[in-house]
């Protein structure tokens, strides 16, 4: 089985969030023998912990660059963080104003980091099948997964988060996702249930809560979970 995880932070070693990671939770718990695991990072202060996160798995894959939507020209990236965030700078985002939200008054600072274009990093994949694949890259989610062809790849399971999108950026999202035969199956691999997953299998029920969910606060998402059924 395949595993990608595009933002993978320090994996289950941040002590910040009691070393729970919840793609690291999914894949070490699934009973597949046989796992190949792709994980990507732009912050290589998480090096050596992700490597550690995974050093039993040996069939794991590094990438340690900011993948970026195919418009992007710039082989490297300025990339912002607040001090508030150390030791790791799980935040750390292309978008200023999306880390002064999470950090007001704080000190920013910045880095250089080299692209990846998600097309170029997709075509590794052209001729195989992703069971699981997540997202969480800190403001860019919504422009990189308008970026995948989901006609085009073999993905089961897709999981981005929810928590920075907004409505308009939903819909579109879920609409693209609907047309390419997902249905919304709840909270996707985030341990905090900042997630959204949908899976490769047409429910048209699920995906009429998902429309009526994304204009409630996200407090409510648990109790339109309720509603849907599972895939």
């Amino acid at each position: 089985m395949i595993f990608v995880h595009i933002g993978a932070g320090a994996g289950d070693q941040d002590e910040s969030e009691k070393f729970r990671d919840g793609f690291s939770e999914l894949v070490k718990n699934h009973k597949s023998k046989n796992k190949e695991i792709f994980v990507v990072e732009a912050n290589k202060k998480h090096k050596k912990l992700l490597k550690k996160c995974w050093k039993n798995y040996k069939k794991t894959k590094y990438f340690f660059c900011a993948i970026v939507p195919n418009k992007n020209k710039k082989k490297n990236l300025t990339f912002y963080y607040s001090i508030e965030d150390a030791p790791f700078y799980q935040k750390l985002s292309f978008d200023i104003n999306h880390v002064q939200k999470i950090y007001p008054n704080t000190i920013i600072k910045k880095m250089k980091i080299k692209t990846l274009k998600i097309k170029d990093f997709m075509k590794r994949f052209s001729n195989k099948k992703i069971d699981y694949f997540s997202i969480d890259v800190e403001g860019l989610d919504y422009d990189i997964i308008m970026d995948i062809d989901f006609n085009k790849m073999d993905i089961t399971n897709v999981s981005f988060e929810h928590r920075h999108l907004l409505k308009k950026e939903m819909g579109k999202i879920i609409k693209k996702l609907t047309a390419a035969g997902y249905s919304y199956n709840g909270f996707g691999v985030d341990h905090n249930n900042q997630d959204w997953t949908f899976k490769k299998k047409i429910n048209n029920w699920n995906n009429m809560v998902v429309s009526c969910m994304r204009f409630f606060h996200r407090k409510r998402y648990k109790h339109f979970n309720k509603l849907i059924s599972k895939l």
